[in-house]
């Protein structure tokens, strides 16, 4: 395509010619613009006012955060516990030890006279329990006689008429046992037994003390589902088949533990089962409990009511929710044989049919060590200890000198 200059040239001068129009054309509308009356230069001058309304809203809004930030810290708070012997505190009805710290353990004994007592075990009760839930309290007197069974039942710190530890670690508690157990003339070695939570802290046991102990029975004990060395297909498992209101209370205790007392009595979403009265027992449990609670007279089902929360709830179950499932220093699964010449032996005993402690969790751990001695009763639920001749049998196999 050819293009001559003369349409170059004329291009250009249109376009000179265009831009010239239209400067004058903007040059004259800015005069025309910048003539503004006396009364619109005034108004223009004049400050605004700010919005009223906005300010106050601001304040309100402010306010209620406050507000909300307060009473969240004051629900989070939980009540100082009722200690047992103070002014204010519950009458102490049962013997106690005075531990170096000042603190007390209360304790109540069955079985053959100590003195008399071939055998002396420790027995560790269970959550929001007291020393009156023991299961080895109905084993055969018979039984007990031909073992030479003595049995110290203990209540643990902040439950009962134990007085409260704030500082109440998975290892404190062992030593704390350790300690008891001197002071009560125990003798240099002894065993130890504890159901459901209270068999769970069995295992600080065989971390801190195992020199001390002669045998060890866990009886349905609680699993920490993040203890990092179970495999995480057979805990995911196991906590999806507990009760949503759980697995909820659980995670707190785990991640947020100083929103576990908020969490446990709000009211917007549900707390741990077993803390508000629903759990998760089957028809071998409510079998047993019908059992249980038609022989006892009116006093005994008030203390096994009245007992376990007596000094408050949150030094008692609620901190047991943290301990239970919150960070341990070490894991059971790393455990070492504490009797690798077979001079005592560890038991674990589980119903099949429980449903509140899961026995796959169970199955394997007493795989994966195998110097545990692993006992699974047919048909047992959470509370197949307290049924007719368990206890006997667990007496038996923990005290046989086979074991």
């Amino acid at each position: 395509m050819t293009i001559n200059k003369s349409t170059i040239a004329f291009q250009q001068s249109t376009r000179v010619t265009f831009l010239s129009s239209s400067s004058k054309l903007t040059m004259s509308q800015s005069g025309a613009n910048n003539k503004i009356s006396a009364g619109a230069a005034r108004s223009h001058t004049r400050k605004s006012k700010p919005d009223s309304s906005f300010g106050i809203l601001r304040i309100l809004l402010l306010a209620f955060f406050a507000a909300f930030c307060a009473w969240a810290y004051q629900t989070a708070i939980p009540p100082p516990p009722k200690t047992c012997g103070s002014p204010n505190g519950p009458p102490v009805t049962s013997p106690r030890i005075k531990l170096r710290d000042g603190r007390h353990i209360s304790y109540t004994e069955s079985g053959v006279p100590k003195d008399e007592a071939k055998s002396k075990i420790v027995y560790v009760h269970c959550f929001d329990c007291c020393k009156y839930h023991n299961p080895f309290a109905f084993a055969s007197p018979d039984i007990v006689k031909e073992l030479g069974v003595y049995v110290i039942s203990i209540d643990r710190p902040g439950y009962g008429e134990s007085d409260p530890d704030p500082k109440r670690t998975v290892k404190s508690f062992a030593l704390d046992v350790e300690e008891l157990a001197d002071q009560m003339n125990l003798g240099q070695k002894f065993y130890v037994a504890g159901f459901s939570m209270g068999g769970q802290t069995v295992w600080s046991f065989l971390k801190y003390i195992p020199h001390r102990l002669e045998g060890a029975v866990l009886i349905a004990p609680a699993v920490n589902y993040w203890w990092p060395n179970l495999p995480l297909n057979l805990t995911n498992e196991a906590f999806s088949r507990q009760s949503k209101q759980d697995q909820w209370a659980m995670r707190v205790a785990h991640y947020l533990p100083r929103l576990t007392y908020w969490w446990n009595t709000q009211k917007w979403f549900p707390s741990f089962s077993i803390i508000d009265g629903t759990p998760a027992y089957g028809p071998p449990d409510i079998e047993i409990l019908t059992k249980l609670v038609g022989a006892m007279d009116q006093n005994q089902a008030h203390a096994l009511k009245s007992q376990p929360r007596l000094q408050g709830e949150f030094e008692s179950v609620y901190r047991d929710l943290n301990i239970g499932f919150g960070k341990w220093n070490f894991d059971p699964m790393y455990l070492e044989n504490p009797f690798p010449n077979k001079e005592g032996s560890v038991h674990i005993w589980m119903g099949d049919e429980d449903l509140i402690v899961p026995v796959t969790l169970q199955r394997y751990i007493a795989q994966e060590l195998g110097w545990i001695k692993y006992h699974e009763v047919t048909g047992g639920g959470h509370l197949f200890a307290f049924a007719n001749g368990v206890s006997d049998a667990i007496l038996k196999e923990l005290l046989s000198k086979q074991n």
